[in-house]
């Protein structure tokens, strides 16, 4: 019989698309003849195609397929998402269905986000094939996740173990970073690598320990980025899950994104009284020195909980977003240690944990990372502006008794000029006398005009007299052609043009006067304005090291006891803006492109000015010489203010000495704060002995 008259196989026929499943007089149902080898196999395969796949989340696909194995789990057996309630919610966001394109999940250490991390891979292989990158810090940290974490993810998981072939030495689907399974491929790679970053598409990406990352890949920019232009061709089908333990505050990667997301905390009820809140390691409470009776105190009723409740409290918590992300498709989630599973971490660990901590910068900085999953503040950290708002002072006059001359500092905005004017003591002791704001900017004549007046305008002292500014700093770093023509035609005497340099290997805290070109009347003029140098990294730290000195208490100084030298006194009407603004900025220690470790300011919100002007004051009073000045010139400066005379009834706080109320029969108040200068010795000339 040839080829084209022989009658269909049974199988050909069953699966043909005109099949009506009858005998040809479409009276008798047909049954396929599967007698042959192989028809049961093919019937299945075909059968198995053609169903849909389960819809299932990221947690429920872990808690049916997955297995932990006994190389890299403390406890071995059957993943179960019941262990760890928190992580349920991160899982499903992970999800395809989950309208969630960003991920961020800064936490502590050893909660089991890398797990979760773990389980969003299986999914992938086994549901939800597609390419996929997981990076992290170093390649080699890569090729250690592949051995300690991937391979028995796969090897245990049978789901998976069947999608994924054995690695081979020739076969290059599956090598330590590149696992092949059909529909996709996952590829492993470093953060210091930008081959590995830029290597391929990928619509998962899978960014791992992020703070660890270094600040550029091979010096081709920041890994994140890199990594995350991956994914961009797969618009709103890509996930992006970002995991990290914080590090340093300003530098943390982590703490970015979960500022800008909707910053989601895992709410639990109160076993007492069911009040729902999150938990904040403030309110662990243990007696002093036994770190075993520590239990957490209810923020609505502040009743003790046992710890033993953390598992029913967890079971029936819930995540909630706590801000409103700019993208609506970006979700944060932040977690401490404090909801670690009975059996992981304990409260009690962690309170002995903490307290051996006490005394030691980095063992505080390894407990508030991997503890509280919070960002580590530098030394040269500044007092919250809320204790520096409780040591506000009532002053008696606009100038105490101790200040006994006045710089001012000026910060030029676009569209105002800050100033602060400061009294400055014996000791480097310091009061905030006032603080103006001109509106205009550099560009504005009449701010300059008000700027102008101040320099005539005095201020009273508590002992009657009047002390205008002595010397004003003002800032160079914006709009400086204007400055430094403003400042010359007052005179360099009294009026000092700065700029602020970083760094901390200066010889000087302040340098120069240097010659800079000035324009006037559009006329440049060489070498027509004088600048000052300063190194503001170290001014900041001495301000910060001096808003952290304790002020004696009443009884201290009922007994005598004087202020530390260098102590800061703030009024009381020093605002929360200008408060904040003070301790704007933070320490912190960085890294270059060779790894070698430096320090630097970084701002923690935007505006710093209150910081910056009090800067420039400093760096007036050191141009002044009060850093070296001996006992007769401080003496000088209290006769001038007549601190030994006996304080006059100014009013209780005194009127301003430009304040048109004051009555103009009163004799004319006594000027102080003028330092006097010392004179320059005459420089004598040597007279060869033939010309005598």
């Amino acid at each position: 019989m040839s080829e084209t008259s022989s009658p269909p196989s049974p199988i050909s026929r069953f699966l043909s698309n005109d099949d009506d499943g009858t005998d040809g007089d479409g009276s008798t149902a047909y049954s396929p003849d599967l007698r042959f080898d192989g028809a049961e196999d093919m019937l299945r395969a075909w059968s198995r195609g053609i169903r849909p796949d389960p819809d299932l989340t990221v947690s429920e696909w872990a808690d049916k397929h997955r297995w932990l194995s006994s190389r890299a789990a403390a406890e071995p057996g059957r993943y179960r998402t019941a262990r760890t309630p928190y992580l349920r919610e991160i899982m499903d966001a992970l999800s395809p269905g989950h309208p969630a394109q960003r991920i961020s999940f800064m936490k502590a250490a050893q909660v089991g986000a890398t797990e979760a991390g773990n389980n969003w891979i299986g999914f992938v292989i086994h549901h939800a094939p597609g390419p996929m990158l997981a990076v992290l810090p170093t390649v080699e940290m890569a090729k250690r996740a592949s051995r300690g974490r991937l391979d028995p993810l796969i090897s245990d998981s049978p789901a998976l173990r069947e999608r994924v072939s054995p690695a081979r030495s020739r076969d290059a689907g599956n090598s330590m970073l590149s696992k092949e399974f059909p529909g996709g491929i996952l590829v492993l790679t470093g953060a210091n690598s930008a081959t590995g970053l830029r290597s391929m598409p990928a619509r998962y990406l899978f960014l791992d320990e992020i703070d660890a990352y270094p600040p550029s890949a091979d010096e081709e920019g920041d890994p994140v980025t890199l990594a995350e232009a991956r994914s961009t061709t797969f618009a709103h089908r890509r996930k992006v899950f970002l995991v990290s333990t914080p590090t340093i505050r300003g530098l943390s990667r982590i703490e970015q994104e979960f500022e800008a997301s909707d910053q989601r905390r895992f709410f639990v009820p109160c076993p007492h009284c069911g009040a729902m809140q999150w938990l904040e390691f403030e309110r662990l409470r243990w007696d002093k020195g036994r770190p075993e009776t520590a239990a957490y105190a209810c923020m609505a009723c502040d009743q003790l909980i046992a710890e033993h409740h953390k598992t029913a409290m967890l079971e029936a918590g819930e995540w909630r977003a706590t801000a409103t992300a700019a993208d609506p498709h970006h979700v944060g989630y932040h977690l401490s240690a404090l909801y670690s599973p009975i059996g992981w971490k304990s409260w009690e660990q962690i309170a002995r944990e903490w307290l051996a901590a006490q005394g030691n910068d980095e063992m505080l900085r390894a407990a508030r990372n991997t503890l509280l999953g919070e960002t580590w503040v530098e030394r040269g950290e500044a007092p919250e502006w809320q204790r520096l708002a409780d040591r506000r002072e009532v002053f008696a006059a606009q100038i105490p008794e101790g200040g006994l001359f006045l710089t001012a500092g000026a910060d030029i905005q676009k569209d105002r000029i800050e100033v602060d004017i400061w009294a400055w003591g014996r000791g480097l002791q310091s009061w905030l006398v006032d603080h103006i704001v001109i509106p205009g900017g550099p560009d504005s004549p009449a701010a300059w005009a008000e700027l102008t007046k101040l320099l005539g305008r005095t201020w009273l002292h508590v002992h009657g007299a009047v002390m205008p500014i002595a010397k004003l700093a003002v800032d160079t770093g914006y709009e400086a052609a204007a400055v430094y023509a403003w400042a010359r035609a007052q005179g360099f005497e009294q009026v000092v043009p700065v700029k602020g340099l970083e760094g901390f290997s200066r010889a000087t805290p302040v340098s120069g006067p240097t010659f800079v070109d000035a324009t006037v009347g559009g006329k440049r003029l060489r070498r027509g304005a004088r600048l000052w140098s300063v190194a503001t990294a170290t001014f900041k730290i001495e301000t910060y090291r001096f808003l952290r000195l304790e002020r004696p208490t009443d009884e201290e100084r009922a007994s005598g006891l004087p202020d530390p030298p260098g102590m800061i006194h703030l009024p009381d009407w020093a605002d929360s803006e200008w408060l904040k603004q003070l301790v704007a900025e933070q320490l912190v220690t960085v890294r270059n492109k060779r790894g070698y470790p430096r320090q630097e300011w970084q701002k923690l919100r935007e505006r710093n000015e209150a910081l910056d002007t009090r800067v420039y004051a400093r760096a007036a009073a050191w141009i002044m010489g009060a850093d070296r000045w001996d006992e007769r010139m401080w003496r000088q400066l209290e006769d001038q203010a007549g601190v030994t005379a006996p304080v006059p009834d100014v009013g209780g706080g005194g009127a301003k000495a430009d304040d048109p109320s004051a009555s103009t029969n009163d004799p004319p108040a006594r000027q102080a704060g003028a330092p006097p200068t010392t004179p320059r010795r005459k420089r004598q000339t040597y007279t060869p002995r033939f010309m005598r």
